[in-house]
């Protein structure tokens, strides 16, 4: 990046990938929906579905955010619902399903890449997501952003820790930093714990363990129809 005046005020900008930058959810809910069709005789929609969570909720700690432990929870789900039955020719297609997941090509939300491209003119940018390594890479390599991060960061969880130490990392402290992203729970709250500002822009159905309250008295709280109204936000912060 070339050397740039930042604000007085905010001088970091950073962005969540995952439904905010590309679609994300929209591919678990749609293998979801044929590990539906494939478990159809053994439990109804519903029923499937808490348990699917329940399953993701638990395995979280060991296999982390991703698509690979979508599937193993998937595939733990249905031993479960079969009473250990569960046909071979499910697994493997449980497992090609999620090859299908890691193989399919990014696309981009609307105004994101424009977004980025602006943000990067007038303050330092930030990648920072959560998931499986390998697929994050994939997808930002595939995107052509990668040139415009002054710094990406890979993350196991979003805390108000680790945001603060990301950005006083790879920039002048959280204060003086701004997350943008579709998670209330992950992207914003933790962001304006940790004395930043959190910029909600929201995105289909979210993923219900990432569901939070929205901190509507925070005054540094902020939500966006979409990216497009970014570069209007921050000329108004300063």
């Amino acid at each position: 990046m070339t050397n740039l005046v930042y604000s007085k005020t905010l001088t970091t900008v950073a962005f969540d990938a995952d439904d905010t930058l590309w679609h994300n959810e929209r591919f678990f809910q749609d293998t979801q929906a044929q590990f539906s069709d494939l478990l159809a005789d053994h439990a109804d929609p519903e029923h499937l579905a808490a348990r699917l969570l329940a399953a993701e909720k638990r395995n979280i700690g060991q296999y982390g955010y991703g698509i690979k432990g979508f599937v193993l929870s998937m595939i733990e789900t249905a031993i479960e619902v079969t009473d250990q039955r569960v046909p071979a020719r499910v697994i493997a297609q449980l497992i090609e399903a999620g090859r299908d997941m890691l193989a399919h090509p990014i696309e981009f939300l609307p105004h994101a890449r424009e977004t980025v491209q602006a943000v990067a003119a007038t303050h330092r940018v930030l990648l920072i997501t959560k998931g499986d390594l390998l697929d994050q890479e994939r997808k930002l390599a595939q995107s052509g952003l990668g040139d415009l991060f002054d710094g990406v960061e890979i993350v196991s969880e979003k805390t108000a820790a680790s945001y603060a130490a990301i950005f006083a990392r790879h920039g002048e402290g959280a204060e003086r930093g701004l997350m943008v992203g579709n998670s209330m729970r992950s992207d914003v709250v933790p962001m304006i714990a940790a004395g930043g500002w959190g910029v909600y822009v929201p995105h289909g159905v979210a993923w219900e363990i990432e569901h939070a309250e929205p901190p509507v008295d925070a005054p540094r709280y902020r939500a966006l129809d979409d990216l497009g109204g970014l570069a209007w936000l921050l000329a108004r912060i300063g």
